[in-house]
């Protein structure tokens, strides 16, 4: 038996319950339990070309990974490629975040070439439909606001962002308190400018029953964007942040009510020392659902290599409590990432994820481990790349850097090599 309409409304067959079970190699009936309690999200489907996930508790941390277009790069081909580098060195996720060109074909051709959960933020088309249309993002209607997801949720889009925690008095908040940073999710930005430019409420918080309805018709889970999230560490942990956490702690139990899988999105920048009691406060506030993070990035000063302080910060965030990843490449701040940059995002956030499995007792995860420590221990280097987490990384250092005459060990003891030597002593 699935979890039917009395668990709910959560729509989630047996068979794609069964497939996440043995993948997570938890018992199924626990994975029911923790499906119609709302503290996992299952998304994808067996057969239907997308790979059925689990996020929550008690499974493995899962990473996703930013694509799309924008005004100045509409290339389509290149946010597939992306996608598909993305997916090819272990993403668990993608998300088309495209903002320029033909967003709606681009998101169709990337539905289309991603085997992957994928994730939209509707409010993204709606502004440029609006900017198309009137010449001004302030003109996106209700009904065009509506329309946009109605239309994400058709493509076959399984979660999508929507910004509907944010409120006018979470706006005067960030205003009245002096943020460094200000608003920096462009969908929460898009919403403030609406809210000012037409004084009114954001339509999403007004009129969310209407956006669950399309989500539950859908089957699309909701992820409920994190408009205040801090863009600074100075930012961080302050009032405007808090406030609209306990708007989404709301938002959740509206969502589970009408037979909506919901995820809760938080930040965003944040000093070490406060992440861990952030994630504690998340998860008490929206009753257990599952968080998803955008690193977060521990340090502002790193332009360049913000996947290695977003790796940091996630890997302190998951092993408190966080479920679900999303990567930094190293050109946040700087520019669009190109296909390089989403490699190394993912690689960083699949680290960062694997470490907090491993302190969490994550099934499989110690296993991984010593596998590999046991393949160290061998000097078996086949072995150790196709259990590392980016066998072609082991392969190209293996090859610019090979040893001079004795094979099993690396150039950087040489015949000074520890193992060797030390299972030499043992003979």
């Amino acid at each position: 038996m699935g979890i039917e309409a009395e668990d709910l409304g959560l729509r989630v067959d047996e068979e794609t319950l069964q497939a996440v079970a043995a993948e997570e190699q938890i018992d199924p009936d626990t994975l029911r339990a923790e499906v119609a309690a709302g503290r996992v999200v299952i998304m994808g489907r067996p057969g239907t070309g997308v790979r059925p996930i689990g996020i929550g508790r008690g499974l493995r941390v899962k990473v996703n990974a930013n694509i799309g277009t924008s005004p100045d790069y509409p290339d389509m081909d290149a946010e597939i490629e992306k996608a598909r580098a993305a997916v090819a060195v272990g993403a668990d996720a993608v998300m088309d975040l495209s903002t320029g060109g033909d967003i709606a074909a681009v998101r169709r051709a990337v539905r289309e070439a991603c085997p992957v959960a994928l994730g939209t933020v509707p409010i993204y088309e709606a502004a440029a439909i609006a900017d198309e249309k009137y010449g001004d993002f302030a003109k996106i209607t209700v009904e065009l606001l509506l329309e946009a997801i109605e239309a994400h949720a058709a493509d076959g889009v399984d979660f999508m962002t929507l910004h509907c925690g944010l409120t006018r008095a979470g706006v005067e908040l960030v205003e009245s308190r002096g943020r460094v940073c200000g608003i920096v999710s462009r969908g929460g930005a898009l919403l403030s400018y609406w809210m000012k430019m037409n004084d009114a409420e954001n339509p999403l918080y007004e009129h969310y029953d209407a956006v669950l309805e399309v989500c539950r018709r859908y089957g699309v889970a909701i992820s409920l964007g994190d408009a205040l999230r801090p863009g600074a560490t100075a930012d961080a942990s302050d009032a405007a942040q808090i406030h609209e956490t306990l708007v989404l702690g709301e938002l959740v139990a509206r969502a589970r009510a009408a037979g909506v899988q919901a995820i809760v999105e938080g930040p965003g920048h944040m000093p070490m020392d406060q992440i861990e009691a952030n994630v504690r406060l998340m998860k008490r506030l929206c009753d257990g659902a599952p968080f998803y993070v955008l690193g977060p990035l521990v340090t502002d000063i790193a332009p360049g290599f913000d996947h290695i302080t977003c790796a940091i910060g996630g890997a302190i965030c998951a092993m408190a409590g966080a479920d679900f990843l999303c990567y930094v490449t190293p050109a946040e701040h700087l520019g669009l990432p190109d296909c390089a940059d989403v490699v190394q995002g993912v690689i960083a956030s699949r680290i960062a994820a694997h470490a907090a499995d491993l302190a969490r007792g994550i099934p499989g995860a110690a296993e991984w481990d010593r596998k590999m420590s046991e393949a160290r221990a061998r000097r078996d280097w086949q072995a150790q790349a196709d259990l590392a987490i980016d066998p072609g990384t082991v392969y190209r250092v293996r090859g610019e850097r090979p040893p001079h005459g004795d094979e099993d060990v690396c150039t950087m003891c040489g015949k000074f090599c520890s193992m060797k030597l030390f299972m030499q002593g043992k003979e």
